[in-house]
């Protein structure tokens, strides 16, 4: 079970809302985020209610200030929701599709890419099965970028999503012991 504190202020000082599961609305409980703690497990925290948005990957840690997570690669400096990603330890196993309703090429990962456009020549990526595992993808190659989690399931439109001006070039499996 995963555990994650959200302070107003900076250096975990002001109120504070404990969660142990999702939340689609932090601002219920706290009118701005300024410091986290992860407590346990891992989180996805997103700029907006309703796990809508930019998103950013948070693991056990401390985190002072909004600051510190954007040079950490946030792309945002609100948070709204979060979502709790649940522990796993199965094997991995996503396929990648060029275009939308897992149309075009398709390729099989099982581990992590770092660049689809070097390994497989693949310019664009517009759909997804992720059958086993879960799995993070970045707009930019070697993991940079806005990023985006993807659970087991069919996601037939990025697009329809709400990903119309991203491409995503880098996939990384969630292997943390969340």
């Amino acid at each position: 079970m995963g555990k994650i504190i959200f302070y107003e202020d900076r250096n975990f000082q002001g109120r504070s809302y404990d969660c142990m599961s999702d939340c689609s609305d932090i601002s219920s409980y706290l009118s701005r985020v300024g410091s986290i703690r992860v407590d346990s497990g891992c989180f996805m925290v997103y700029e907006r209610n309703s796990f809508l948005g930019n998103q950013f990957f948070l693991r056990r840690g401390e985190y002072h200030d909004m600051q510190r997570m954007m040079s950490m690669g946030m792309m945002f400096d609100t948070i709204r929701s979060c979502r709790m990603i649940p522990s796993y330890r199965g094997s991995y196993r996503m396929r990648i599709y060029e275009r939308d309703n897992f149309g075009g090429q398709m390729y099989e990962l099982m581990d992590d890419c770092d660049n689809i456009m070097e390994r497989f020549r693949m310019s664009d990526c517009q759909s997804c099965h992720v059958m086993d595992g879960h799995w993070l993808m970045f707009e930019q190659a070697h993991y940079r970028g806005r990023m985006v989690y993807f659970r087991p399931g069919e996601y037939k439109s990025f697009r329809d999503m709400g990903y119309s001006n991203m491409r995503f070039m880098s996939m990384r499996r969630i292997t943390d012991m969340c």
